[in-house]
């Protein structure tokens, strides 16, 4: 799975990883539902970790990202525009 990070780049992450990273954007998703925005610098912040946790994909290459995450300074006005009820990550 590729994720993109606006402004940031690329990274790959393993196919068994996909259970954890929605485990991490649901804990996003609840936080901005239900309001809370220290929750959601929490939950996004933890949500960028796990992404950059996987393998940087080199500039010089280009994929489709499977997903695309806001930059890190996306503020909680803006990500509670950006979440529907299935948080940032389609799955």
């Amino acid at each position: 799975m590729i994720v993109r990070i606006m402004g940031e780049g690329q990274y790959k992450l393993a196919d068994d990883k996909l259970d954890q990273l929605n485990l991490v954007d649901t804990d996003l998703e609840k936080a901005v539902s239900a309001n809370d925005e220290a929750g959601f610098k929490t939950a996004f912040g933890a949500l960028l970790d796990f992404v950059r946790a996987g393998e940087r994909v080199p500039d010089t290459e280009l994929h489709d990202s499977d997903a695309i995450l806001p930059p890190s300074d996306s503020t909680f006005a803006e990500m509670r525009e950006l979440i529907s009820g299935d948080g940032l990550i389609a799955g």
